[in-house]
């Protein structure tokens, strides 16, 4: 799996098959997806372009996808998947993920897609609709598509260590990939050390912190670690961006990232890594700004939607 991908969250459909072509000319070649992003479709746009252009060959394409929360129940994870490959205009994805670990009402796909989390937006009071889907389910059917060819490799998103360590337990094909929010404000070194332990790859979502959150009002544009002074004055010590440090610093941590951009110079610059390296003093001060500040957290943006459904301690 490449250690830098292109995140798809929050990439405008109008904007998103251009972008995958962008990305792919400038040398990205892990693409991450989900069927929850609304744009899965567009992305196929984008890598038919990519490999009719030659710019590329399927196989050098590491493209992850994401199982969303309404398809947890065992009949539902193999059409979910392959509902994905459709749009995506493939017959596989590398890395096929449990995007978190919350079992929704099943939403058929002629009533909407992406189902989103609501289970009726219509109602005069939308609500989350949770079921009793245990997570064991739903990984015996992530693991069916191993033998079928529709995912390369199975993992998870958003489990803290203790669901980990459940799922370990009774696993015949253990999570290969563990991608969770992971940036300076939110480090998580005991998960990390874990996932390490047992051999799980760790990739960051999010890992430039709080940016894509500002316009979803769950951040303030000050909580940026990207302008913390220690960030900063690394970054022009050594001639490059904030992001770049934010970006390297994982790197040397052991993680793969997938930073979201449509801004050409921005792709550009989070691909452009090489060349630098921070050193021990370095990445000990970046570590101590850890503030556990996760932006991302189900147990709060539920709320807004009639129901408390806390995955993190």
């Amino acid at each position: 799996m490449p250690a830098v991908g292109l995140g798809l969250w929050k990439v405008p459909k109008e904007a998103c098959a251009e972008t995958v072509v962008n990305a792919i000319r400038m040398g990205y070649r892990h693409l991450d997806c989900a069927c929850d992003y609304g744009n899965e479709a567009e992305v196929g746009q984008g890598i038919r372009r990519a490999i009719d252009e030659g710019l590329v060959t399927r196989e050098e394409l590491w493209v992850t996808s994401k199982l969303w929360n309404t398809y947890h129940a065992r009949e539902h994870v193999q059409p979910a998947c392959e509902r994905t490959l459709s749009d995506l205009g493939l017959d596989y994805v590398d890395l096929y993920l449990v995007h978190f670990p919350i079992a929704l009402k099943y939403v058929p796909f002629e009533t909407r897609y992406p189902p989103e989390w609501v289970h009726e937006p219509s109602a005069a009071d939308p609500k989350m609709e949770l079921v009793k889907v245990p997570m064991q389910e739903t990984w015996e059917a992530m693991e069916a598509l191993l033998p079928l060819g529709l995912a390369k490799h199975i993992g998870v998103c958003n489990l803290n260590t203790a669901g980990l360590r459940d799922m370990l337990a009774y696993a015949n094909a253990p999570p290969e990939v563990l991608q969770v929010e992971l940036h300076a404000y939110n480090q998580q070194p005991k998960l990390v050390r874990f996932c390490e332990e047992a051999g799980i790859a760790v990739t960051g979502f999010s890992p430039l912190g709080a940016g894509s959150y500002v316009e979803l009002d769950m951040a303030a544009a000050d909580d940026s670690a990207l302008k913390h002074p220690s960030v900063v004055a690394l970054a022009e010590a050594k001639q490059v961006s904030p992001a770049q440090i934010s970006l390297k610093w994982a790197l040397q941590r052991g993680l793969s990232v997938v930073p979201k951009s449509v801004k050409p110079e921005r792709l550009e610059q989070n691909l452009a890594l090489e060349g630098f390296e921070l050193s021990e003093a370095e990445m000990g001060a970046l570590a101590a700004l850890d503030q556990g500040r996760r932006y991302n957290d189900p147990g709060v943006f539920c709320l807004g939607m009639g129901a408390f459904c806390p995955i993190f301690d």
